[in-house]
């Protein structure tokens, strides 16, 4: 750990009690001043730009270990870095799964030695994440494993997923729900309405992520037991989970940049690199889940980056995997799409994401005297365009290449250290 100390002078700086206008020291690791004319052996202009806490990726799509060929550890959080993300939660729909401490501990140990992020792994729900059994909750929980997931695949058995829910909630874990009734969405492409209907595809009913959402909030009025909702994509979906927390029940839910910005009809021309599940909804749709990020009733922003190798996206749209790209742009789509203040955007993106990830001891923390140094610097003002060959990712699915988009990240710093400055990974 170098002893040199940073300045990052005359940003703004949003903290959970309010916004100040002043300098942020680091030294050692943590945040040694916060306040004017500070000195340093390094010192950043900053001025026009904000400073916050580092963001947290609820849902990050590694894919190491076993398809490297699209992503690996390394690469996804350099992504992620650029992005300003100094915590991504590690999906466990890998080859072999993370139902296990031994691969929980290769993808953690894999993403110390990259150094840019922290890689938080997540476990699965069930046993290789085929919704038969139930995985080791007890021994993944001690690796520090706190967030399980069967994501790609919602737990469709709900008896199931009570006993997920009875056994998980004593360990203090929380389970994360990927909401989907897969008899209704066999062969979809692309959400089911009126452009499949005049494109001629199959179509994916909103009922498909709704009727699950209904069962399992359900299942947590019976237990008690907490839950996170993963993509979540439909305006029935908001507000299911805005009665929900009206009735006071402990659930949790997210919204992708991309259900906040594209809809439905980018599909008619048939490029999969629309394809991505949930899929893509409709304007209203889009209303919805923006309204319920304003309001509260969504907590997080989260990726659900799904880097994809070109052979593979480059199919027909009903042949190519769903997912897209998206650690890089998630700050300017945001900001671009949603009319959020800068304190929401570091709510939705930092503070309530690393208290859903239960790190919170050390993301997601206000930038203070004593604090841990996992800093973003950004803007809301900075106007570019998505270059698919400049991201930092293995994979190129990104579908805002050539799209005009505004706010930057600028640095971010990872455990005191600078691990991108200019937008330029140092790493």
């Amino acid at each position: 750990m170098s002893k040199k100390s940073i300045v990052f002078r005359g940003g703004t700086v949003i903290n959970p009690d309010g916004n100040v206008v002043a300098d942020v020291r680091v030294s050692q690791g943590v945040i040694d001043a916060v306040g004017p004319s500070l000195d340093g052996d390094t010192v950043i202009d900053i001025t026009g730009s904000y400073v916050s806490s580092g963001f947290v990726d609820l849902h990050t799509h590694l894919r190491e270990p076993g398809k490297e060929e699209a992503e690996t550890i390394e690469t996804g959080s350099r992504a992620a870095a650029r992005g300003g993300y100094t915590a991504v939660v590690a999906m466990p729909n890998t080859d072999p799964a993370q139902d296990s401490v031994m691969v929980v501990r290769f993808v953690r140990e894999r993403g110390e030695a990259a150094g840019l992020c922290e890689v938080v792994p997540s476990g699965c729900i069930t046993m290789g994440r085929n919704g038969t059994q139930l995985a080791p909750y007890e021994s993944l929980a001690k690796e520090g494993v706190r967030i399980f997931t069967d994501d790609g695949n919602g737990v469709q058995d709900p008896l199931l997923m009570r006993r997920a829910l009875e056994y998980a909630a004593p360990l203090g874990v929380t389970l994360a729900q990927h909401c989907e009734v897969s008899r209704l969405t066999e062969g979809a492409v692309m959400h089911e309405g009126a452009c499949c209907s005049s494109m001629g595809v199959p179509g994916w009913p909103s009922i498909a992520e709704e009727l699950m959402l209904h069962r399992d909030i359900e299942l947590v009025r019976l237990t008690g037991a907490p839950m996170h909702f993963l993509h979540l994509s439909t305006a029935g979906s908001v507000e299911l989970v805005r009665r929900a927390k009206a009735d006071g029940l402990p659930v949790t839910a997210e919204v992708t940049p991309h259900h906040l910005a594209l809809n439905d009809e980018l599909l008619r021309g048939f490029n999969p690199l629309f394809k991505v599940n949930p899929p893509l909804r409709t304007i209203a749709d889009i209303d919805a889940l923006k309204t319920g990020l304003l309001d509260g009733t969504i907590d997080a922003v989260a990726t659900d980056h799904a880097p994809h190798a070109s052979h593979t996206k480059e199919q027909p749209l009903d042949a190519a995997p769903p997912g897209m790209l998206g650690l890089e742009t998630a700050l300017a789509v945001v900001n671009t799409a949603v009319n959020a203040d800068p304190r929401r955007i570091v709510e939705v993106m930092s503070w309530s994401p690393a208290r859903i990830a239960g790190i919170n001891d050390r993301h997601g923390r206000p930038i203070a005297v004593g604090e841990p140094a996992n800093i973003a610097v950004w803007d809301t003002t900075s106007v570019w365009t998505v270059s698919r060959d400049e991201l930092a990712s293995r994979s190129k699915n990104t579908p805002y290449h050539g799209m005009e988009v505004r706010g930057k990240v600028h640095h971010t710093m990872f455990r005191g250290q600078l691990v991108v400055q200019e937008g330029k990974a140092l790493k």
